[in-house]
């Protein structure tokens, strides 16, 4: 009978090496299965915020580009100390008619355009209750009591937002002052473009 030496164990360091440099390396089909069935899971459940995330962010970019320009007309004005129009426009003047769609301009009294703003997105609405805003020297604006910029994106109303231009010509972005995921202007009326 033949004792146990671990001193003269079998040399098995080629089947282990072997072992060790060949394991299967990869994804099983059943592995492949479930992360994929996992993906369209998360993707079905973000996809349908994603359309609003996008309108969101376009509104805003607009919004806060009418904004900026506004903010630059009235101190344009006041560092100049002359009238300076925000207004339509259509090959560098003012149109003089009431439609906000497309292009818009910061126009000084001596007719040189300062800024200008591209139209909107198809489909969707901008209004305002005039045909322009001048900005005196002063940096009043010329409308007689608070005037909202409207912008409403096409089939989504809840997401309208707008600007509102004072008496004193500040301009302050609209929000939802009631909490109903509406925005609202300065005198809590919703922002609506109809």
């Amino acid at each position: 009978m033949q004792q146990y030496n671990p001193e003269n164990k079998p040399d098995n360091t080629r089947k282990s090496a072997y072992k060790i440099k060949h394991k299967p390396s990869g994804f099983t089909l059943i592995e492949f299965m479930v992360t994929l069935a996992i993906a369209g899971i998360i993707t079905a459940i973000a996809l349908p915020n994603l359309g609003d995330f996008i309108v969101k962010m376009r509104v805003g970019n607009e919004v806060s580009e009418m904004q900026r320009l506004l903010m630059t007309a009235r101190n344009m004005a006041i560092n100049t100390e002359q009238n300076v129009t925000v207004c339509p426009m259509n090959a560098n003047a003012c149109t003089g008619a009431n439609n906000w769609l497309g292009n818009i301009g910061v126009i000084a009294a001596d007719g040189t355009v300062i800024k200008q703003k591209d139209a909107i997105n198809a489909g969707d609405n901008l209004v305002f209750n005039a045909n322009n805003i001048t900005y005196s020297a002063t940096g009043l604006s010329n409308n007689n009591n608070i005037a909202t910029f409207s912008y409403c994106p096409k089939g989504q109303v809840k997401l309208s937002r707008g600007v509102t231009v004072t008496i004193s010509g500040r301009s302050y972005m609209s929000e939802d002052i009631n909490g109903d995921g509406r925005h609202q202007d300065r005198t809590g009326a919703n922002i609506d473009c109809s």
